[in-house]
């Protein structure tokens, strides 16, 4: 189990990679006690049944993982992980750079007939024909030095993941969908994926209100939240929960001893840079115009969902999942059907090859061109 430790060794493992077709390529991290991930561990494994296979210690001082992103800029290998994106948060966060070409096996294997959100232990024991010893799995991986049965672990990861890649490439090329991967690939390739901005930080906090003050203070709250936690590199419950953000929301303090009533937040919020954080954040909130309040998207809350054609299009669905094989939640989710259903048309189900493989027979559907009858066991689609 070879360990690269140096930057010259892991220039030449990338040398000899760029010559390679492609490259498997997985990573350990730890994000528990910090905003950004923490890089521990990096595994790659050139083709072949007994092709090299490494670690890379990124922690190890004076290692400069340049090599690595120069692999990942070389067009002519291409680089390929199993449910990647968290994978490509890091690099993209660190470095910038993204593994180019890029293939997920896990996005390949939904469009290939395994379900939804297939884990690669699933892959292993049905393309590999192989069992994976998973004990390792949440281990702390800063720790040095690494045991056997951690790298053996780590390794494991990448290296049945040379005859998975081989297996779904060939089922994609027999029946057409390389551009159905690819499509999905463009989401995780796209630096609007990975960038937080701590001023777009309320729209992930779920409120039963949208009173325009209310969420006006919610929104303050939650950017400096998002701002503090990243500058200290620390996770935003460090700060304070969203169950404390919304009563602070609603108590609205402007002072230390009015922040100190508060029954949710950590004591250690309740003083020093995060307390004044948070009564700045409340005057701001309270300070702001009406006509600067967040416009909360409530549009689907009000939509006028026609239930019936709603259910007809979960059939439909149904029956295009089943002849393709593809995973209905990945050619349509259960609020892309309401709002077809609503007469929406800006979704995602009804664009690229979505569209070809439901979108216009859900479109026809919801015109009455089309029917839906049972026969057997399958349903079948009849024009009308």
């Amino acid at each position: 189990m070879q360990t690269i430790t140096t930057t010259d060794a892991l220039e030449q493992f990338c040398t000899r990679a760029k010559a390679a077709p492609y490259v498997t390529v997985d990573t350990e991290f730890l994000r528990e006690r910090t905003y950004w991930s923490k890089l521990c561990l990096v595994q790659m494994a050139l083709p072949g049944k007994e092709g090299e296979a490494v670690l890379v210690d990124p922690l190890v001082e004076g290692l400069s993982l340049e090599p690595l992103y120069d692999l990942f800029r070389h067009q002519d290998t291409v680089k390929v992980f199993h449910a990647a994106r968290q994978d490509l948060e890091i690099f993209f966060t660190e470095a910038g750079v993204f593994p180019l070409p890029l293939f997920d096996t896990q996005v390949a294997a939904m469009v290939c007939g395994f379900g939804e959100q297939v884990g690669y232990e699933t892959l292993v024991k049905k393309i590999a024909r192989q069992s994976l010893d998973k004990t390792s799995r949440f281990t702390d991986w800063s720790r040095r030095p690494l045991t056997d049965a951690q790298k053996a672990y780590a390794l494991a990861d990448v290296t049945h993941l040379r005859m998975i890649y081989e297996f779904l490439s060939k089922e994609l090329k027999k029946s057409g969908r390389e551009k159905w991967v690819e499509e999905e690939e463009a989401i995780l390739l796209s630096p609007e994926t990975y960038i937080t901005r701590p001023e777009e930080a309320w729209e992930r906090v779920k409120t039963r209100t949208n009173s325009g003050r209310f969420m006006a203070v919610v929104r303050e709250l939650a950017r400096f939240r998002e701002a503090y936690a990243q500058g200290k590199n620390i996770p935003r419950s460090r700060v304070f929960k969203d169950d404390a953000l919304l009563e602070l929301a609603s108590t609205k303090p402007l002072t230390l001893d009015e922040l100190g009533k508060s029954r949710l937040l950590l004591r250690e919020a309740r003083r020093g840079d995060i307390a004044d954080g948070i009564i700045a954040a409340v005057k701001v909130g309270m300070e702001t115009k009406p006509e600067d309040f967040p416009r909360v998207p409530d549009e689907d809350a009000q939509l006028q969902v026609n239930t019936a054609l709603a259910d007809l299009l979960r059939v439909l669905l149904k029956a295009k999942s089943e002849e393709t094989g593809v995973a209905a939640k990945l050619i349509a989710t259960a609020a892309d059907l309401d709002r077809i259903a609503a007469g929406k048309r800006d979704v995602a189900a009804l664009n690229g090859w979505r569209l070809d493989v439901f979108g216009n027979d859900a479109l026809r559907l919801a015109k009455g061109e089309i029917a839906l009858t049972a026969a057997g066991g399958s349903v079948r689609v009849v024009p009308v």
